[in-house]
């Protein structure tokens, strides 16, 4: 009979005592393993929310609120950009693409964003790909992308909060506020399949129409300001001068349009600009020559996103798996509280094997045995418990956030849960063990 084999049967006979240890391992390395996984989980999905662009260019401001509004929705735009700003970033040589957003509005009971945007943003992938992995663009369940100005595309989790789909109609309220809906009515062309990513609980509508809505123009007079600050602003090698909108030319065209009903681009406002450079290492370039200019800041938000999860998120996640070690090692002291207390008990029983021949190391490595059988025990459970917790959680996490968690997701700390749990019974089964090894067997037998 193996060592291992007489554990266990030591184990078996202390089946309450052994079993309630066990299930205080488990626990705590379920609550671990949970902990870890959901935080791994909304940290990648944080990231690559953040990957699809290179940079996001708002007014002047806090760069953490420009990333927060624009590519998670989660907060107040700061200012507005000129449209026309926004044409000469678009018109660079070095930027692949750049998407405006118009920002402000909400739906009319206020619970998700108006993003008027551009039909392009529906062709450049959401999450850039990386060596072999592909990247991914926006998936359609039903309908297909903006046309005309009062079109609209809805995300997963507004067309299951609404029941809307490709058809329906609906009214905006202006930037938030319940009392004042605007009587223009947008149209749903296009539902989004779920991304897992803040898109999905934001409706997308034209540009155009974005515009067409009474209260979305600058004001003449505040428009003619910024037209003059613009036209004197030289933001370096990367921005063409501003001079090149202040031409005769450009000044007829406006007044042409807005004689025909069309807003004047010296009126057109954009929130933010999403930007994707040709190369990744103009990057920092053109956010270094933004930044020294007087309009706009641009702000990486992948940086930005990951200053915020190392210093707020990283910082709970911290605590709770402090917390969840201290549970593990209060489960460490119990196996040692359960192993040392039945040692008054087994005296007999390790006398009785000292005299049919056992050497003291064995009776040690027997004692060792059991706490480390308890420990992989709990540890074997607590796994799959933790994966478990996941697998329930995850529905219930997407349907309120939105956040796609793989139930199977695994994280490569728990390679060291297993090796650390051995450690650990190690540890609190060597004075039991120790205990045992100095058993006087004469002494023992006669009592």
């Amino acid at each position: 009979m193996t060592l291992v084999h007489i554990a266990a049967r030591s184990i078996r006979q202390r089946a309450l005592a052994s079993s309630l240890t066990a299930l205080s391992v488990a626990l705590g390395v379920a609550l671990m393993v949970t902990v870890l996984v959901i935080n791994g989980v909304v940290t990648r999905m944080f990231s690559q929310s953040a990957t699809g662009y290179d940079l996001v260019l708002g007014a002047k401001g806090s760069a953490m609120q420009l990333v927060l509004n624009t590519v998670y929705f989660m907060d107040r735009p700061i200012e507005n950009l000129p449209y026309k700003f926004y044409l000469k970033v678009k018109s660079n040589s070095a930027v692949e693409y750049a998407i405006p957003f118009a920002l402000g509005d909400t739906t009319s009971d206020a619970r998700f964003r108006i993003v008027g945007t551009i039909p392009e943003f529906f062709d450049v992938e959401y999450l850039p790909g990386s060596g072999k992995r592909p990247g991914k663009k926006f998936q359609f369940d039903s309908g297909t992308v903006l046309a005309e100005p009062f079109d609209a595309v809805i995300g997963a989790r507004v067309a299951r909060a609404y029941g809307w789909k490709v058809g329906d109609e609906f009214p905006v309220a202006h930037a938030g506020n319940v009392e004042d809906i605007h009587a223009e009515r947008f149209k749903v062309v296009g539902v989004l399949a779920p991304t897992g990513t803040p898109n999905d609980r934001a409706v997308f509508v034209h540009l155009q129409g974005f515009y067409h809505i009474p209260g979305h123009e600058k004001p003449k007079a505040e428009a003619d300001q910024k037209a003059k600050v613009l036209r004197g602003e030289v933001d370096g090698d990367l921005l063409k001068p501003a001079e090149a909108f202040a031409t005769k030319n450009a000044q007829d065209s406006a007044t042409t349009t807005s004689e025909s009903g069309e807003l004047p681009d010296d009126q057109k406002e954009v929130t933010a600009i999403l930007v994707r450079m040709k190369r990744l290492a103009l990057g920092p370039i053109f956010q270094s020559t933004v930044n020294k200019g007087i309009t706009a800041q641009a702000a990486n938000p992948l940086a930005e996103i990951m200053k915020l999860l190392r210093n707020v998120v990283g910082n709970i996640r911290t605590i709770l798996v402090v917390m969840t070690c201290l549970i593990i090692i209060v489960s460490g002291v119990s196996i040692f509280v359960s192993i040392y207390n039945s040692m008054s008990d087994r005296r007999k029983e390790i006398a009785v094997m000292r005299a049919l021949g056992a050497r003291r190391s064995t009776v040690l490595s027997i004692i060792l045995a059991e706490s480390i059988l308890l420990c992989l025990a709990g540890g074997v459970l607590g796994l799959v418990l933790g994966h478990g917790l996941v697998f329930v959680a995850s529905p219930i996490v997407e349907a309120r956030s939105d956040l796609l968690i793989d139930p199977w997701s695994f994280e490569w700390i728990e390679l060291i849960l297993l090796p650390v749990l051995i450690v650990l019974a190690s540890l609190v089964g060597l004075l039991p063990g120790l205990t045992a090894y100095r058993t006087d067997v004469a002494k023992s037998l006669v009592e």
